[in-house]
């Protein structure tokens, strides 16, 4: 259970994430819309629909947000009908890349998609070149000076997969996906609030970038991250400023 999860990383990521919270309520929005109207609306039935929802709550967006995005999901009222597209590549210096999308047309993404890519150094690939790389699992993040002990026997007694210790001391908790609301919710009653908590695509494999390289690389991660149509992006790349 050793290994470093890039701790430093991982706190400038929450905290662009809380920059752009505007744009993270119309992700969501559509999540949720697209979670109902495949899985239904009812939370405990749908586990997707419910980690949706749990972000929502975590992003502070208002219940009658959640409850109209439900409602269009559901066909309860009218709304855009979106579909679900992933996007493989590769980034400065072969670095991998996933984006995933929600889109009411596929052309227009496609076509943003390919120009971020091209513009800022990086490649489209075709379906399967990159995601062999990565995991699809939940992940807690626990500060350091976290009581490691306590935190490990509460994770692994709630199910968890495992618990992995940083070289910061920060402490990482890997679940099933489906599994990662129930056992962040045991985590907290056991006393352990995670810094940072989500369903993931968790890479095999990391490639540094400092200097130039880290800038080049850090603008087609932004270029892409800013396209309406896409949901999430992940990569290997790990930045150092």
């Amino acid at each position: 259970m050793a290994g470093h999860s890039k701790w430093a990383n991982i706190k400038h990521k929450k905290a662009a994430t809380d920059a752009k919270r505007g744009k993270i309520w119309t992700r969501l929005i559509k999540e949720i819309t697209v979670a109902a109207r495949m899985g239904g609306g009812d939370i405990a039935a749908n586990p997707r629909l419910r980690l949706a929802v749990d972000k929502a709550a975590d992003a502070n967006m208002p219940k009658d947000n959640v409850t109209r995005a439900i409602q269009r999901g559901t066909g309860g009222l009218e709304g855009v009908n979106y579909e679900e597209i992933r996007y493989e590549g590769y980034g400065i210096n072969g670095a991998a890349l996933i984006v995933d999308c929600m889109t009411d047309n596929r052309v227009r993404t496609v076509a943003e998609v390919r120009h971020a890519f091209s513009k800022f150094g990086g490649n489209m690939g075709t379906e399967g070149s990159v995601a062999f790389l990565f995991r699809h699992c939940g992940q807690l993040l626990f500060a350091p000076g976290t009581n490691e002990d306590a935190l490990m026997e509460a994770a692994l007694e709630a199910g968890a997969e495992d618990v992995i210790v940083d070289d910061e001391g920060g402490f990482e908790v890997i679940t099933d996906p489906y599994e990662f609301s129930r056992i962040r919710e045991a985590l907290e009653q056991a006393g352990f609030k995670p810094e940072l908590a989500e369903v993931t695509m968790k890479p095999s494999t990391s490639t540094e970038f400092t200097g130039e390289d880290a800038q080049k690389m850090q603008k087609l991660l932004d270029a892409l991250e800013n396209l309406d149509d896409v949901q999430e992006v992940y990569t290997n790349a790990v930045i150092n400023e």
